[in-house]
């Protein structure tokens, strides 16, 4: 393994399993020095066991682990650091904050750990606190705390040694909605004022979306891809991912022709009738007669109470509403096609009845061809 000045955390060939089941399946991935990066799935993917390896609380089989110039750990080499020796701050799901302690005992505890002088640990310790707008309770017990003042505390006692890297495990999932939002906001605030190189694990996408620079999406102990929130969305490279982030419908048919990089796809009518032909864009590989997956995003699908122009070279989808939630600011509804569900976003009101005829059309180059 290499060694780069900017890359904080180095995984290469990581694989772990549990008995028969393979938790962690070749797993790759380096992290610049200040990244926000996030490992996004469904339970069971493999995201939490792939940062125990990190954080030293499972042992990989195979593959090998470097945190700044350290290696922590290599099967192969023989090498591995128990967790209290390995530069991390780590922040739990359970908060974990002693309920017999001080605010400011809770925070401090790992300086002490690392035999800090007094003055050191009240210096460093009421700047952490500071930093998370708990400095003026800092002689409160924990007991006293709400649920989203102990998760201050545990990101404060996380950042307080100045570590190379902080690992969160699911840290928002306990809070109320609220709160679970300004925790987000205060922890990606925090991050990006410190500069620490960060690795978070969710299941929850808006989390991984707003709050990453990249984001590893993973299913069954596999990475699936790794990019940016906006390419990750917009720019899926499976059926899995484009379903798991963001809200979306999949169309399933065969490709029956192309023009370019434009795909002419053939979606069967599930209740037996005419079949879908639309266009989308992507799945250069895919040869006639291929299986394709048609991404549409709400968002990129227009709804009409009259038959539209066709001449601007727009799909246009005949269906039946099922029926429109109201979320406030956008209604959201739903349109069967050909037996296939559409799901759509209107920003405007428009009094829609279940049943009613509509159409819908999108650009081509919204319509993602995708080829498994």
């Amino acid at each position: 393994m290499t060694t780069n000045p900017e890359i904080k955390v180095s995984i290469e060939h990581l694989y772990k399993s549990f008995g028969a089941e393979t938790a962690v399946k070749d797993f790759n991935l380096d992290i610049a020095q200040g990244e926000f990066v996030t490992l996004l799935g469904p339970s069971g993917c493999g995201k939490t066991t792939t940062l125990r390896c990190v954080a030293g609380l499972e042992r990989p089989e195979e593959g090998e682990i470097r945190i700044g110039n350290e290696t922590v750990v290599a099967p192969a080499k023989d090498i591995y650091l128990y967790p209290e020796h390995r530069n991390i701050g780590m922040v739990f799901q359970s908060y974990a904050v002693w309920p017999h302690m001080t605010v400011f005992d809770n925070v401090a505890y790992g300086l002490r750990v690392r035999r800090a002088s007094g003055s050191e640990i009240k210096s460093k310790t009421m700047q952490a606190l500071e930093l998370v707008g708990l400095d003026h309770l800092a002689d409160r017990f924990a007991t006293k705390l709400s649920g989203g003042q102990r998760q201050r505390v545990a990101l404060a006692r996380a950042i307080v040694y100045e570590p190379e890297v902080i690992l969160f495990d699911e840290p928002l999932s306990n809070l109320d909605a609220k709160l679970r939002e300004q925790m987000r906001d205060e922890i990606v605030r925090l991050q990006k004022e410190v500069g620490i190189t960060s690795i978070f694990v969710t299941h929850d996408q808006s989390e991984a979306l707003v709050m990453s620079d990249r984001v590893v999406v993973m299913d069954k102990a596999v990475i699936q891809q790794i990019g940016d929130p906006e390419d990750i969305y917009a720019n899926p490279v499976n059926s899995f991912v484009a379903n798991f982030i963001g809200v979306t419908s999949l169309l399933e048919g065969k490709l029956s022709g192309r023009d370019g990089n434009t795909c002419e796809v053939e979606v069967p009518a599930a209740n037996g009738g005419e079949p879908l032909r639309l266009r989308g864009a992507g799945a250069t590989g895919a040869q006639t007669g291929d299986a394709i997956f048609l991404n549409l995003r709400p968002e990129d699908v227009q709804l009409h109470l009259e038959a539209p122009d066709t001449s601007d070279g727009k799909n246009v989808i005949e269906g039946q509403v099922i029926d429109t939630i109201y979320l406030g600011s956008f209604l959201e509804g739903r349109v069967q096609a050909g037996g296939h569900e559409i799901g759509i976003q209107i920003d405007h009101y428009e009094n829609l009845s279940p049943e009613q005829t509509v159409w819908l059309t999108f650009q081509p180059e919204h319509g993602l061809c995708l080829t498994e």
